[in-house]
């Protein structure tokens, strides 16, 4: 059987759970790549063997990269490529020092992405998000619609679940969206947010979807606060699938993820070169469409905002690369 090429760098959590999403759906024969010795080759060789029980026909292999970057010429002629590599913030490093240490991480990556599958369309998730888009950017370009990151998917199925569970319906009967950073000034887009077609500002009072809200924005970190040492894989995991499925299908799902906002499309939402969590159409050539929402003068103030704070660490991330 001949099935797409989908590899994952990055064989922790969430990378693994990616991995194991394609295969049991035999969406894919994944790669998984990772710089800790033989992560990578026995995760996959676990997970291959358990496709038999799941009648899939996908297959794994896991590679370990070398300090000079060996074994990722198997990257070559993948349709996806899945960056996850990164490090999680630690007792007494600050978010400058975890921006940089992940940028040098998603530049190394990107260098060989570029050498070994320039061709490949690119799903970024390594924190902070909407920057590490913006680093591969800057490492693979120039086709911007190729490159987008995950945020905005995971973000928007954290807000369904919240609703769907406050009233006690099922999530498929719940339409919600969250743009902006993937981080604590994201915008659940609440004038948007229906359940069965009902507005949700006719169903729950605002004290209650502001605790909505509030709970979406620190949806990671309340998985993290239980964790203690870990953080949320399983529905990133699946967030980034979903997203694999759409391309490998052309199936045009329409999802919000960091996608690449300049010209007339930049001037709309006022930001000019770089990612943010916006409506995107995805599919066989990547983000198809970024759709333009209109703004109510308070929508507008909290897109400001996020949009601003992203722009503030493109120009740290510019500066260290000096770009």
């Amino acid at each position: 059987m001949s099935l797409p090429k989908v590899s994952v760098i990055g064989a922790g959590q969430v990378g693994s759970m990616v991995a194991e999403h394609l295969a049991i759906k035999e969406l894919a024969d994944v790669y998984l790549f990772d710089v800790v010795d033989g992560a990578a080759k026995g995760k996959s060789l676990d997970m291959m063997e358990a496709m038999p029980h799941w009648k899939s026909d996908s297959t794994l292999e896991g590679y370990t990269v070398g300090p000079n970057g060996e074994n990722y010429e198997n990257l070559k002629e993948s349709k996806i490529i899945v960056i996850t590599a990164g490090l999680a913030r630690k007792p007494g490093m600050s978010r400058d020092d975890l921006l940089y240490k992940n940028v040098d991480i998603v530049k190394s990556a990107a260098e060989n992405v570029k050498k070994y599958s320039p061709n490949s369309i690119i799903i970024v998730v390594t924190n902070p998000m909407d920057i590490m888009t913006y680093t591969a950017y800057r490492i693979i370009g120039p086709e911007k619609y190729r490159i987008m990151g995950m945020g905005g998917t995971l973000d928007s199925g954290r807000f369904r679940t919240f609703v769907a569970k406050e009233l006690g319906v099922s999530v498929d009967d719940v339409t919600a969206f969250v743009v902006g950073g993937h981080g604590d000034d994201m915008i659940p887009f609440v004038r948007y947010c229906s359940v069965g077609g009902i507005p949700l500002t006719e169903l729950l009072s605002k004290e209650k979807i502001d605790a909505i809200l509030a709970r979406t924005r620190n949806g990671g970190g309340e998985i993290v606060s239980y964790l203690k040492t870990g953080s949320a894989y399983f529905a990133p995991g699946i967030s980034i699938t979903v997203m694999i499925e759409s391309i490998l299908k052309d199936k045009k799902r329409v999802v919000t993820a960091p996608a690449f906002l300049t010209g007339d499309t930049g001037k709309h939402y006022g930001v000019e070169g770089f990612f943010v969590g916006v409506p995107v159409k995805i599919g066989k050539n990547g983000v198809e469409e970024i759709y333009k929402l209109s703004f109510q003068p308070e929508e507008r103030k909290l897109w400001d905002i996020t949009a601003a704070h992203v722009k503030e660490s493109v120009e740290k991330v510019n500066a260290y690369l000096h770009i």
